[in-house]
């Protein structure tokens, strides 16, 4: 093992003792009730909820439904302050917060918000934000390249001629967690080649779906990875549900009028849906640069969230604050020292992704999940 792998497992395991110490101390509780975490709010993130094995996947991102509502029930008997975010950030800068304020926000807007977070937290009356990116929603296929990471990672242990599909001699080996990431990247980079639209692109995963012997129809059918419908945002914006930016093919350009093309076709598809003008952001896998401030000024954004652990207060600008990603891989005792505001505390080594450290991963854009 890398030392640099053994040195951030060895911080993983002293920032969990050092949390359990904060809540069985009552430390954590302390802070919790302080006039200091008065004045703060955390704002919590979320990605996937599980509709079937996404969370052994892709654990960074997806949770059981059975971990989000014991989350709740903690909430609610802890008597923390669930708040829109719209009001959220309002009483924040106004200095009006109440005790023990806190934001719940899903970033995406995947079907499984619908079908397993929404009726968790309808259960318990919070409201929340989905950060909606909106082109798979008007086009009702899988991510592309996630459906396809997803059905590999099921059927993993073996090396799949892979001819018929990409062309003479190609294998796809699926024995390694880098195997898996090659056989994508030739995956994606075929689609690439060929110019595919959504539909050609569709069809070939479902073509890798059949010849890796997964029920195609089937898993299509359970919405898995899909972004949720028009109709779908419309009924949960409707049940309160805050549907808000995250550009509309989750990705960054880096030249100006593309990136303000991409909030436009984003709010102009969120409007169509749920009648309410859009104005907060979540940047799309947490990048931004220096620049993206002024262009999400003049587009009439009021607040943008980015995936950098901390909690806000009066002090934090507007467009740049931070959340707590919350995970299957976040401890019990961890999740309840960031709610009291004493994880903020913790050593952090988290790549930090802002402004002129962000580096396009792609010509022109900053992205992981755009469609094209």
């Amino acid at each position: 093992m890398k030392a640099s792998s053994v040195n951030t497992a060895m911080l993983r395991a002293a920032k969990r003792a050092f949390a359990q110490l904060l809540v069985h101390t009552g430390i954590s509780a302390l802070v919790e009730s302080s006039r200091w975490r008065r004045h703060r709010l955390l704002i919590l993130c979320y990605h996937g909820v599980s509709i079937e094995r996404e969370h052994e996947w892709r654990p960074s991102l997806f949770i059981k439904p059975e971990l989000l509502e014991r989350r709740c029930e903690l909430l609610r008997r802890r008597g923390y302050s669930v708040l829109a975010l719209d009001e959220a950030v309002r009483r924040l800068y106004a200095g009006e917060l109440p005790e023990r304020s806190l934001v719940l926000t899903f970033d995406d807007g995947t079907h499984d918000f619908h079908s397993r977070a929404f009726p968790v937290l309808r259960e318990y009356g919070f409201p929340a934000t989905v950060y909606l990116t909106t082109y798979y929603s008007d086009h009702r296929y899988p991510v592309f390249h996630l459906i396809c990471s997803y059905m590999m990672w099921k059927r993993s242990g073996r090396v799949v001629a892979a001819d018929r599909l990409l062309g003479r001699g190609v294998e796809l080996d699926l024995r390694t967690d880098a195997g898996q990431r090659r056989a994508l990247d030739t995956i994606t980079g075929f689609a690439k080649q060929e110019g595919l639209s959504a539909a050609d692109k569709d069809a070939l995963a479902r073509n890798l779906g059949h010849l890796l012997g997964e029920d195609v129809d089937e898993l299509w059918g359970k919405r898995v990875l899909q972004i949720m419908s028009p109709d779908e945002v419309a009924q949960v914006s409707r049940e309160g549900i805050d549907i808000q930016l995250h550009t509309h093919r989750h990705r960054s350009p880096v030249e100006r009028g593309q990136y303000l093309r991409e909030l436009s076709e984003n709010r102009t598809s969120i409007l169509a849906s749920t009648g309410g003008e859009p104005v907060h952001f979540c940047y799309p896998s947490g990048e931004y640069r220096a620049e993206f401030l002024p262009w999400l000024r003049q587009a009439g954004v009021v607040s943008a969230t980015t995936c950098e652990p901390g909690i806000a207060s009066i002090k934090s600008a507007p467009l740049l604050l931070p959340r707590y990603i919350d995970t299957g891989e976040v401890s019990d005792a961890m999740f309840q020292a960031w709610l009291s505001g004493a994880g903020s505390f913790l050593p952090n080594r988290r790549a930090r992704r802002r402004l002129a450290h962000a580096t396009p991963k792609a010509p022109g854009y900053i992205t992981q999940f755009q469609p094209a």
